[in-house]
């Protein structure tokens, strides 16, 4: 589990690396600007865990379901995690303000298209990452 906890992590910090740097050049920054917190990783580690067990409760159900499930998981974790940051640190590293979209400033509606997303592409990545350990490790001494 702390191996995935890991990966997990490295892969939530390589989207949000992406999507800030796709982000950045739509808002003609040329550069393509792109940015992430050390704080995000044991967040998306810990979120990938929690949805690992909702795929697992809701294997059956239909994709789209599962979806929906997903990104209230995602919401939830985004919103309390930002909760405690700031009230650990004084401030949450990804506070959204008080836009029209943004719920305390810790989740952004407008986002829903884009977490629903990630949570159902979690599924192949979980599924990977299941049928690699049950590889056999094997290790060659030159």
């Amino acid at each position: 589990m702390l191996l995935r906890f890991f990966i997990y992590g490295a892969l939530g910090w390589c989207m949000e690396v992406i999507f800030t740097g796709v982000s950045s050049l739509l808002k003609h920054d040329r550069s393509a600007t792109a940015k992430t917190y050390l704080w995000m990783h044991p967040i998306y580690g810990a979120t990938a865990l929690l949805l690992e067990g909702a795929h697992d409760l809701m294997s059956t159900a239909p994709w789209f379901a599962r979806g929906f499930a997903y990104l209230a998981i995602i919401y939830a974790a985004e919103a309390l995690s930002g909760w405690i940051l700031r009230r650990v640190l004084g401030s949450c590293p990804w506070d959204y303000g008080r836009g029209p979209w943004s719920v305390a400033g810790l989740i952004r509606l407008d986002y829903a298209p884009a977490w629903y997303l990630a949570g159902l592409l979690f599924e192949p990545v979980r599924l990977l990452l299941a049928g690699l350990a049950k590889l056999p490790l094997r290790v060659a001494f030159p």
